[in-house]
């Protein structure tokens, strides 16, 4: 039964995907991988964290089905490798789950089905299976067959014709490849399995910092003294900074876009750098012992502080970022700013805990993955290309056309209406107007594997 339903899913998956651009056909992958799971691995699904993956999954895969973009499609791999690790080892860190579901897509079927003996360093079957007689039962039968047809056609004129009849012309080779790779795929996720020694080393390391062996006053009161006057200074240095900085932010509002531009290109990488050394240099101080020296609060309190004042300089570039983009519109590159950025203030905040509540390090990665796993997904589900576009023609002192036209065909709909609307110059209004040909013709052409929420709109104008 296991096997016709992973045959079953193995020509799905073909026709699914056999020649056919990305579209329904991965949000539809997305419910065939989840009933594969389901099916297989029952009392998995009973966890809360993994009806959340799985949910994750489902999402990415709708998102690919409304706006067919690279990130949408990134972000339902990785929900997908992600969602397979899980299923491994619920209890593992997010990274590893990534491991585990990468390693079990690609290597499943072998690591199920063969071994390693420790002591002779050989690959052994698990399954005893007599190769020699299965190939004996398939080729040798099959061989006497197409001799015999052979003979029988020269001696019946009427068999011969029946023979001819026959064809096979209808069967697609590279069609059932697919399939195969399909069957491959399916055997190996149907029942995911540990990356070791990685998985169980994951497990054993707590998010917890013990003290050492070599506990140290005379020590750590000098790392301590350290501690204090490396972060007194820089509490007073970016104190500095930042009121300078808000003082250019509040006096500056009417600058001239252009001064403004080289002023935030020259700026916001070198506040990201020094924001990221900060975190670094706090990993660093507080490393170890430090964290059970009963002398250390004075130290911690100048840390807690340098962190708030760090998260003002985050709403700082914030700003900053904002008014480049009320001067030039929105582009790629100023909302992965904002990304960069939101992940930059969760890591201050759990470098905060981590210091506070005597955490390792291996607590903020395992804290910050997740972080960046769900911002990723979160991402995927917006349709960017469009909410440019319709930013940049609403709200943007400056817009360049060109770039939104070159942007994916997410915004092509939205780009045919406003030529309706506005006065634009003739190259771009014909520029737009065979984007958006080109794009009902791919939208004309798809199958029904390929089909995007674009048709349906398409359909109703």
């Amino acid at each position: 039964m296991k096997k016709l339903i992973l045959i079953i899913s193995a020509l799905l998956f073909s026709t699914l995907f056999y020649d056919k651009s990305i579209g329904l056909n991965l949000f539809l992958f997305s419910i065939l991988t989840l009933i594969i799971l389901v099916i297989n691995n029952k009392d998995d699904f009973k966890s809360k964290r993994t009806i959340i993956y799985s949910g994750f999954y489902l999402a990415t895969g709708l998102a690919v089905f409304f706006h067919d973009s690279a990130l949408a499609i990134i972000a339902n791999m990785v929900s997908f490798f992600t969602l397979i690790g899980l299923l491994s080892e619920h209890k593992a860190s997010i990274y590893v789950n990534w491991l585990n579901g990468l390693y079990t897509t690609i290597a499943g079927f072998f690591h199920r089905n063969f071994t390693v003996d420790e002591t002779t360093q050989k690959v052994e079957s698990k399954k005893e299976i007599d190769y020699t007689h299965l190939a004996k039962i398939i080729i040798i039968p099959a061989a006497i067959v197409i001799i015999f047809i052979g003979l029988y056609q020269n001696g019946n004129p009427i068999f011969n014709n029946l023979i001819e009849q026959i064809d096979f012309s209808f069967i697609n080779i590279q069609w059932l490849l697919f399939a195969g790779l399909g069957y491959y795929l399916f055997a190996n996720i149907h029942k995911p399995i540990e990356v070791e020694p990685a998985t169980s080393q994951d497990l054993k390391t707590s998010n917890l910092l013990f003290k050492t062996k070599d506990f140290s006053i005379s020590q750590l009161k000098q790392e301590n003294q350290l501690g204090i006057i490396l972060i007194a200074l820089l509490n007073i240095l970016i104190v500095i900074f930042l009121v300078t900085d808000i003082t250019f932010i509040l006096t500056n509002l009417d600058i001239r876009a252009s001064v403004f531009s080289t002023q935030v290109h020259s700026g916001i990488n070198a506040l990201i750098a020094s924001i990221v050394i900060a975190i670094i240099i706090l990993l660093y101080v507080f490393r170890g012992d430090l964290n059970f020296y009963k002398e250390n609060k004075t130290v911690k309190n100048l840390a807690f502080t340098w962190i708030v004042l760090n998260a003002v300089l985050v709403l700082s570039i914030a700003v900053k970022n904002s008014q480049y983009i009320y001067y030039f519109g929105l582009t790629y590159k100023r909302i992965g700013v904002l990304v960069y950025l939101v992940l930059t203030l969760t890591g201050l905040i759990t470098t905060l805990i981590k210091i506070d509540k005597t955490k390792n390090i291996w607590y903020l990665f395992r804290l910050n993955t997740k972080a960046a796993f769900v911002v990723l997904v979160v991402a995927a589900m917006i349709n960017w290309d469009y909410h440019i576009t319709n930013y940049n023609f609403k709200y943007a002192k400056s817009m360049d056309i060109n770039y939104l036209i070159d942007l994916s065909d997410n915004n092509t709909f939205l780009l045919k209406e406003e030529t309706e609307t506005r006065t634009l110059d003739k190259n771009s209004c014909d520029r737009i107007q065979k984007k958006y040909e080109n794009y009902c013709m791919e939208l004309y052409n798809n199958d029904w594997q390929e089909l995007k929420y674009d048709n349906f709109k398409l359909n109703l104008k």
